[in-house]
């Protein structure tokens, strides 16, 4: 279901009116009924208005339409004290001014196809809206994508519990450095002292195996007992050091190193930094819960976002530059190493990831950064110019004239400039009517609280 949202809140000096639309399927939305709307003095519906007797909008005041209540109920948002939608109460959220709690929406950049429609021609021409098509740039262009920094997962050790037991002395905090072998903790077990009696017990068997094997032999060798019992005798010494081996091994693996005793150290079975730790004295733990995090950082990987419509023009192997947000212009370079054979069904790219090399640790796991892929395919730079390209919320957006009176905001990622041009990737296409002066209205109005990710047709929005 697609339905419009009247903006609340005007920018414009003249009083004019956007609407924005988005899908009613958005987690977090304001819940509105569909077809509400506000009554004018004579009882007709108007959008828009405001409910000054109530204190909300007319369009969710469920005081003059009660109709609207059993879909309030239904969402969960509903207010029994005071008989308001609970997002909207204007005397339990005073501070709101008649407008819904924050959700997560607020604080999320506009989603890719959000549309802004001016309600008239007038409107739209006293807006001061202007576009010019999006041209080709002068040849090929490296594919700009976005990345995100994290940790080499081969470089990443989760140590847990050998052997069930209590943790006796821990020995390294969270930002420790440490090296393979280096104690973690101490843990206190029984399974330890069973798995030592289980090692005595075949140490005994093995003794007396080898005894009745030698007798065996020379028995057999005085012609006194066939050759059939020094083969059973030869079995049961195999046998009994196959145990000894797999006591040995079991114990090994456990961590015991002192004959009979019933502790173990936890050691870190790599070099790194200890980035978790769930461990305390007394703690009884056992072989599945996680007590350490330790990780290598010597190395990182970038996973980077390749768009669907670009996924074709990049291979393994090619060069990938970096620029990390915080480090200023400084340059790191890898090899892509890994593109996904999948694309995402929400985001509608492929993962595609490079090893980068991290010797002075100043790149760090959750770091954003811009990626540039050198030689993707034939590409052909598409520009715009410069002010066409808004930043809300971290990313960046280009509004496109989609009919006379509405516009879709469309994320993109800006590459090199060319003068007064900057080159762009993502949904933009050259003769794509870009809007220029009134780009930052439109900015303004998609990070109301009234407007969230979606679209409606652009029939619909006329």
């Amino acid at each position: 279901m697609k339905k419009c949202l009247l903006l609340l809140s005007v920018a414009l000096a003249a009083g004019l009116t956007l609407t924005a639309c988005q899908s009613s399927d958005r987690a977090g939305e304001p819940a509105t009924a569909k077809g509400a709307s506000s009554h004018a003095a004579d009882g007709r519906i108007v959008e828009g208005a405001f409910c000054a007797e109530h204190g909300v909008p007319e369009a969710v005041c469920t005081k003059c339409n009660p109709a609207l209540i059993p879909e309030f109920k239904a969402k969960g948002d509903w207010c029994e004290e005071h008989g308001f939608p609970e997002s909207w109460c204007p005397i339990c959220h005073p501070e709101r001014g008649g407008r819904p709690e924050a959700d997560g929406s607020r604080d999320e950049p506009p989603a890719d196809g959000t549309k802004v429609m001016f309600k008239t021609h007038e409107t739209a021409r006293l807006a001061g809206i202007r576009t010019v098509p999006a041209i080709n740039g002068n040849g090929g262009s490296p594919l700009v994508v976005t990345a995100r920094i994290v940790y080499d997962a081969a470089k990443v050790a989760r140590v847990n519990a050998r052997a069930a037991g209590v943790i006796q002395a821990v020995q390294v905090d969270v930002g420790a450095r440490v090296r393979a072998g280096d104690a973690l903790a101490v843990i206190e077990s029984a399974g330890l002292g069973a798995e030592q009696s289980r090692l005595q017990t075949a140490r005994s068997r093995v003794e007396v195996a080898e005894a009745n094997h030698a007798r065996a032999t020379r028995l057999h060798e005085e012609g006194i007992v066939p050759e059939i019992e020094v083969l059973a005798a030869r079995r049961e010494r195999d046998e009994a050091h196959a145990d000894l081996n797999a006591a040995q091994a079991a114990l090994g693996m456990v961590g015991g190193t002192k004959e009979g005793a019933s502790r173990y150290t936890l050691s870190s079975p790599i070099g790194g930094v200890v980035t978790s730790r769930d461990a305390a004295l007394g703690q009884l733990v056992d072989t599945e819960e996680i007590l350490f995090e330790v990780v290598n950082t010597s190395t990182l990987w970038a996973e980077i976002d390749i768009p669907e419509t670009e996924v074709s023009h990049v291979l393994t192997g090619q060069r990938v530059t970096l620029t990390v947000e915080g480090l200023g212009e400084r340059e790191f370079s890898g090899t892509l190493g890994y593109i996904a054979p999948e694309i995402d069904s929400h985001t509608r790219t492929a993962k595609g990831r490079i090893l980068l090399a991290n010797p002075d640790g100043v790149l760090r796991a959750n770091m954003f950064a811009q990626a540039r892929i050198v030689g993707a395919g034939s590409r052909v730079s598409v520009l715009v110019p410069r002010e066409a390209v808004q930043r809300a919320r971290g990313t960046e957006l280009v509004f496109v004239r989609l009919a006379e009176q509405v516009y879709e905001a469309r994320r993109v990622v800006s590459g090199p400039a060319e003068g007064s041009l900057v080159a762009v990737t993502g949904r933009i296409a050259a003769g794509d009517k870009v809007v220029t002066e009134g780009s930052f209205l439109l900015k303004t109005e998609t990070l109301k609280d009234s407007i969230g990710a979606g679209c409606c047709d652009a029939e619909k929005a006329r």
